[in-house]
């Protein structure tokens, strides 16, 4: 098992994970589940650390070029969040139409159907969250490559970064694939699988088109700038892709697109402040699922919508996710708020959304941690020295 590679594990995680889920007792999957819970709640505590680690270390290695590399990765990301929610308006408002009616009809009496529920639970709550790692990791990271003298910050700061990796390389990698055996087994044994293709496949299978078409602008962009094969960078991504789509986090995807990142070539001070800052973001597959699925909730309830409402959703989501948590459906949670104040969804559209969101939330999450390493490519290629 050893020799084998992260990708054929993740693959034969996910078949495994679909096997057992149809064919073993609920007993063996409350076993799973209460793995996936231990190690949910280990990613969660962990995930804080993982950001200072990196971050802290990658700004300080930069030196004065931080501030510069931070402001035009901020921009890169936001950018290709708007490009992508505009991109899934135009082309879902004007297919969705063809197939969805205000006739057909949608219960949102029962939005999220329950995953087997873990036989216990052990609370492993983070030093903090998410949101205060990276402003934490901003602050240290830019005042130590400030200092003039004295190198006792960045030597701790290197050590704890040791610290982190070494717990990546020895505890969170290695268990990734039974995380993702156990989530499918979970998903595949209380109906989940099978709602993601009987409810909404139409419009999940254009969401799952868009977020390809944008992955492939972003890498051709990042081909091109980086000057690099873009059917290699493809290739080198695909480990990535399926962790995301197992762990639905793309902050629990940065070990592994950190590892990607380096196989693309890009430096170490890049990938190490590039990737795990993108992984908190850059959402342009959550924006496309995100807008997508909120047109076709308006389609099926008769609502109107225009594109000035529309775009200032997309803007507004751009900002608003940022401060959604590592976790599955963190994004839709945090954008509830814009989806009423926006475009006037109800309590009971709101519960729909929850639904629609969650079932594809995988896909959106694989998308966003792709393009985490496209922008890291184009950022690798100004040096900012």
């Amino acid at each position: 098992m050893k020799k084998l590679g992260l990708i054929p594990k993740l693959i034969i995680a996910i078949i495994l994970g679909l096997l057992i889920g149809n064919f073993m007792p609920e007993g063996f999957i409350r076993v799973l589940a209460t793995f996936n819970s231990l190690f949910g709640n280990f990613l969660g505590f962990i995930i804080p650390l993982i950001i200072l680690g990196f971050v802290v270390c990658g700004i300080a290695d930069l030196g004065g070029s931080a501030g510069k590399m931070l402001g035009f990765t901020t921009l890169l990301a936001y950018g290709s969040t708007l490009l992508s929610g505009f991109f899934a308006f135009f082309v879902s408002s004007n297919i969705f139409p063809k197939f969805i009616t205000a006739a057909e009809s949608f219960s949102a009496s029962n939005p999220e159907k329950g995953l087997l529920p873990s036989l216990f639970i052990v609370d492993m709550p983070p030093i903090m969250p998410v949101m205060t790692a990276l402003l934490l990791a901003f602050l240290l990271g830019l005042g130590i490559s400030s200092l003039k003298k004295g190198r006792t910050l960045y030597n701790m700061a290197l050590e704890f970064q040791e610290i982190v990796q070494k717990v990546i390389k020895v505890i969170i990698i290695p268990l990734i694939p039974l995380h993702i055996l156990g989530i499918f087994a979970n998903m595949t044994y209380t109906g989940e699988v099978q709602t993601i293709f009987s409810v909404f496949w139409k419009v999940f299978l254009i969401i799952l088109a868009i977020q390809f078409c944008i992955i492939l602008f972003q890498f051709l962009i990042a081909g091109a700038a980086s000057k690099k094969n873009i059917f290699v960078l493809l290739k080198n991504q695909v480990a990535g892709y399926l962790t995301a789509l197992g762990t639905q986090s793309s902050a629990a995807t940065i070990p592994v697109n950190l590892d990607v990142a380096e196989k693309n070539g890009v430096s170490k001070g890049v990938r190490e402040f590039v990737v795990p800052l993108c992984a908190t973001i850059h959402l342009s597959g959550s924006t496309i699922t995100l807008t997508c699925c909120s047109i076709a909730v308006m389609l099926l309830n008769g609502m109107n919508f225009t594109f000035p409402q529309f775009a200032g959703f997309i803007a507004m989501l751009g900002i608003t996710m940022v401060a959604a948590p590592g976790v599955p459906g963190g994004a839709v949670m945090a954008a509830l708020g814009v989806l009423q104040a926006n475009l006037g969804f109800s309590e009971a559209q709101l519960a729909l959304m929850i639904a629609l969101y969650i079932t594809q939330d995988s896909f959106g999450t694989a998308c966003n941690v792709s393009g985490d390493n496209a922008i890291a490519l184009i950022v690798d290629r100004f040096k900012f020295k």
